[in-house]
């Protein structure tokens, strides 16, 4: 009982160290640690330099207070320790995701630094969705460096803080900083300047395709209700014809009212080409024998129209929101020579820039690897050896933006083709067709980071030169 009374005070004493001091002196030492605050961010740290492991815990110095936050989407929750784990808090410190809060919770932390001599705070969280975004940046603009460490660590070492399972709001901040004060961190990077517009503007295109496809399926659904032989009548449900026609007359008795030469009237006021002039007899004729439902027209006739107008809009917006993309591609240095790469489009491009974000914050284009998921992995111990795959960890986007880019290339680029060929029929290990294409994922990857970092020009003999074992052809002037 003795021994854990001497604990439980010197803790007491460790804890309740401000309330020595004066608050003159109190006062005078946090205004000291407020002067001094410097907030360092990944391009102060990880520009111009490997900042692996090592310099990671070298960081984080002995001077700084070391802050572990669990994010909420209204309310984070703080904690504090030293660099030998020794928590400074009494508790976790709740404050609301909003300005009043930041300032609390900054004058908690710098209260707490003062209390124990310490010269510098670094924030870290885990990034949960969207909510520690402005924290993040409100924290950097006030002097105290921010950090991300990773949910999964956080829900692997849930136990080793008091063998037990739980896993809440009010004990993540000390798993947090813990594993910030063993160098298991990283540096957050939030986009900026074109970067910004250009994750933005890709976000919202992802969205507003995501929208666009559950309205065309939509109408597929109402149209096999009201007309079911609509597919033999239009041929393509979201062409531009088809959508004009449903948008005047949703059902086949609206068509039939039209006739002929009201179907043929609307194709010349849309100016539309193709055979929509030449179908008009195909579709009254469809329309005429249709075995849809008859009941309910009213409510399929607005339903269809709702449907046709939003596609309508979508894919207007679409083009307007990729017109914008493609204009803040070319801002980026060098982003013209990758499009000298047959089948890398522009729209493919500024998905790949939009996730990638800047390239000056990587030193290596493994990092880009390992952030798209794209990094080989495999369990293996003693005698077994595990399969070879992909990681899928990291920023499915990219992931998603660099195997439509293989795709593309493979289709419209010789020198790719050749590649593809290549590696699904080399004697030595031949690849499954998927395993190919993730491998030329890495490699438009490699050619990416190659042209952005030096603004070279793309040479496809080059790039068949590289591969370790190349295949022996010859690309032609044409076919590069």
């Amino acid at each position: 009982m003795n021994l854990k009374s001497s604990k439980a005070k010197k803790q007491a004493n460790l804890n309740n160290t401000g309330s020595i001091l004066s608050q003159e002196e109190l006062d005078r030492r946090i205004a000291a640690v407020e002067a001094d605050l410097k907030s360092s961010t990944w391009r102060s740290l990880e520009v111009g330099g490997k900042f692996d492991k090592n310099a990671k815990i070298t960081f984080i110095s002995d001077d700084m207070l070391i802050i572990g936050c669990d994010i909420g989407s209204e309310t984070h929750y703080m904690r504090a320790i030293d660099t030998r784990g020794r928590e400074l808090s009494k508790d976790a410190y709740s404050f609301s995701n909003t300005a009043e809060g930041f300032r609390s919770a900054k004058a908690w932390a710098v209260q707490i630094a003062a209390e124990h001599n310490k010269k510098q705070i670094v924030l870290g969280l885990e990034p949960t969705g969207h909510y520690w975004f402005c924290l993040a940046e409100w924290m950097i603009a006030n002097g105290i460096s921010v950090v991300q460490v990773n949910p999964y660590a956080v829900k692997q070492t849930k136990e080793i803080e008091d063998n037990s399972q739980l896993k809440d709001d009010r004990k993540d901040p000390k798993l947090i900083a813990n594993l910030v004060k063993d160098g298991n961190y990283g540096m957050p990077y939030l986009p900026e300047s074109v970067y910004a517009e250009l994750r933005r503007m890709s976000m919202l295109r992802d969205q507003l395709t995501e929208d666009r496809i559950r309205n065309i399926n939509r109408l597929h659904r109402e149209m096999k209700i009201s007309f079911p032989e609509y597919m033999d009548a239009f041929g393509k449900l979201e062409g531009t014809f088809t959508l004009t026609i449903l948008k005047e007359a949703p059902l086949p008795e609206d068509i039939l009212s039209l006739g002929i030469e009201g179907l043929r009237e609307i194709w010349h006021e849309a100016r539309l080409r193709g055979r929509g002039y030449s179908r008009a007899e195909q579709i009254i004729r469809h329309a005429s024998e249709s075995v849809g439902l008859k009941s309910g027209t009213a409510g399929s006739r607005e339903a269809v129209r709702c449907f046709v107008e939003q596609i309508l809009y979508l894919t207007k917006k679409l083009d307007d929101i990729e017109e914008s993309l493609h204009q803040k591609c070319r801002e980026i240095p060098h982003a013209e020579n990758l499009l000298e790469i047959g089948g890398l489009g522009e729209n493919i491009l500024s998905g790949i820039l939009a996730e990638m974000g800047d390239i000056s914050r990587f030193d290596d284009v493994k990092e880009i690897q390992k952030l798209s998921g794209l990094g080989l992995v495999a369990c293996s111990s003693g005698k077994h050896k595990g399969e070879t795959k992909i990681s899928h960890r990291g920023r499915k986007r990219l992931r998603y933006w660099l195997f439509q880019a293989a795709r593309s290339v493979v289709s419209h680029a010789e020198e790719f083709k050749m590649l593809h060929e290549y590696y699904t029929t080399r004697s030595d290990n031949p690849l499954k067709k998927m395993q190919s294409l993730i491998a030329i994922a890495c490699k438009i990857l490699r050619v990416i980071f190659a042209i952005l970092r030096t603004g070279q020009k793309y040479d496809p003999a080059r790039m068949l030169g590289d591969i370790k074992h190349p295949v022996k052809v010859t690309v032609t002037a044409q076919a590069a």
